[in-house]
């Protein structure tokens, strides 16, 4: 879809009911993953981060989604695909603000040229310790992207076309913290596997730009 089309169309989402946890779970690797946000909440000792869904257009106005793949490292999330975004500092005032600075330092795109239409649903991250916020935002020229050396192995463009499209939702055999050799759910997109959280929070944008667009 042509970005200015787009452009005109997303803000929908400004008005619509998010689609929540059960949208985000139909991309859940683990069934407990419900009850352990809860019992995380009741804690009240998890972290906190902000990330950011950015749509952009590219030179010829095509409609993208831009995401990471991390750095190869000695933590939980290694060479794994995600939104750019993390933790929450003390230079921030909100999980939006930490969202908007940390996609500024991993990918270059500066905090002031991107427009936040909704923040999506609350996700927790029990191998990290993390409630997760997402956003849902736009830019609205072409990005100049800049990958921050330490901690981004590579930008994964992706086209809306591909992220809506059916057939790169698969199953895709894995181990993971918990468990080794278990068939999750998961996004095939430009031949990366996206699965786990960034998958349940991809799945609730996805459920939004269906009835949007």
């Amino acid at each position: 879809m042509n970005f200015r089309e787009f452009e005109k169309r997303i803000v929908k989402v400004r008005k619509m009911e998010l689609p929540g946890e059960t949208v985000q779970f139909k991309m859940a690797p683990e069934e407990r993953l419900r009850e352990l946000k809860e019992f995380a909440r009741l804690k009240n000792t998890a972290k906190k981060a902000g990330v950011m869904s950015l749509f952009y257009p590219t030179e010829t106005l095509e409609t993208r989604l831009i995401l990471i793949l991390r750095k190869t490292y000695k933590g939980v999330h290694s060479a794994q695909v995600g939104f750019p975004g993390g933790k929450i500092e003390a230079v921030d005032n909100s999980l939006q603000d930490a969202a908007l600075r940390e996609t500024e330092e991993e990918v270059g795109v500066s905090r002031n040229t991107i427009s936040v239409l909704k923040e999506l649903t609350e996700i927790y991250i029990p191998p990290s310790n993390y409630f997760v916020q997402p956003f849902l935002g736009i830019t609205k020229e072409p990005p100049k992207f800049v990958a921050e050396e330490k901690e981004v192995e590579a930008l994964i463009e992706v086209t809306l076309k591909d992220f809506m499209n059916d057939e790169n939702i698969i199953t895709q055999t894995l181990s993971t913290s918990y468990a080794t050799s278990i068939n999750v759910p998961a996004f095939n997109l430009n031949g990366y596997i996206v699965w786990g959280a960034t998958a349940m929070m991809l799945n609730e944008v996805r459920e939004m730009l269906k009835k949007a667009l």
